[in-house]
């Protein structure tokens, strides 16, 4: 089994909220992988919206992810390529 960690940080301007949220809980249910995200001393199953929602992460947070699984190094990409992309929310400003 695969374990790798991580750490990214929100960059989009409104933060992690709902419409993100659920992009990212799509995402990670994709994978069999067990994915969790932490926040300070708060630690979420990725795959719960209403996990990912509890972290309220804001622009500037920075989580830390935790992968573990047979499919852990295309989940981590997966994850980070969603974060490195603003959850395509600067292509709807700019719209």
């Amino acid at each position: 089994m695969v374990n790798l960690q991580a750490e990214v940080q929100i960059i989009n301007k409104l933060g992690l909220h709902a419409r993100p949220a659920a992009m990212l809980v799509k995402t990670t249910n994709k994978f069999k992988s067990e994915i969790l995200i932490k926040k300070n001393d708060m630690e979420v199953n990725a795959k719960s919206i209403l996990g990912v929602m509890m972290l309220a992460a804001e622009f500037g947070s920075l989580l830390k992810l935790s992968i573990s699984g047979e499919d852990a190094e295309e989940a981590l990409r997966a994850v980070l390529e969603l974060f490195a992309r603003k959850f395509d929310e600067d292509q709807e400003e700019s719209a």
